[in-house]
């Protein structure tokens, strides 16, 4: 049997998108007014952590020429697009946590996560 590997390129797939929960919605706009020229949030991971990759959030300015955005109720959410495939489906949401209120993310993708919810496998 002859098999040969090809290449990946994410921009060849059909993505499902992430979405974006009201709370987080509200708090993505929450934090574009507060910051002048903020225009939302970019969503990206790094490889870190006991699980193998973590989350990444930082506000945005100007959009990446690859960013993908993802949009609820005026908010933005940018996302690279050599994310996307670990990260494709997930759903943002903004909680309460105690004290704390934090982004969390529902990720299909992960297969697993670290005991403390930081970093995510697939």
């Amino acid at each position: 049997m002859n098999m040969q590997a090809g290449t990946f390129n994410p921009a060849d797939f059909a993505w499902r998108g992430l979405t974006l929960t009201p709370e987080a919605a509200e708090h993505i706009r929450a934090l574009a007014a507060k910051q002048d020229g903020v225009l939302g949030v970019r969503l990206g991971i790094k490889q870190t952590g006991c699980a193998g990759f973590g989350y990444v959030l930082d506000t945005v300015t100007e959009p990446e020429k690859d960013d993908l955005v993802f949009e609820r109720d005026g908010a933005r959410l940018y996302v690279p697009l050599q994310a996307m495939p670990f990260i494709d489906g997930t759903t943002v949401d903004y909680v309460r946590e105690g004290l704390n209120q934090i982004f969390k993310f529902n990720n299909p993708k992960a297969q697993h996560e670290c005991g403390c919810g930081e970093s995510f496998g697939v």
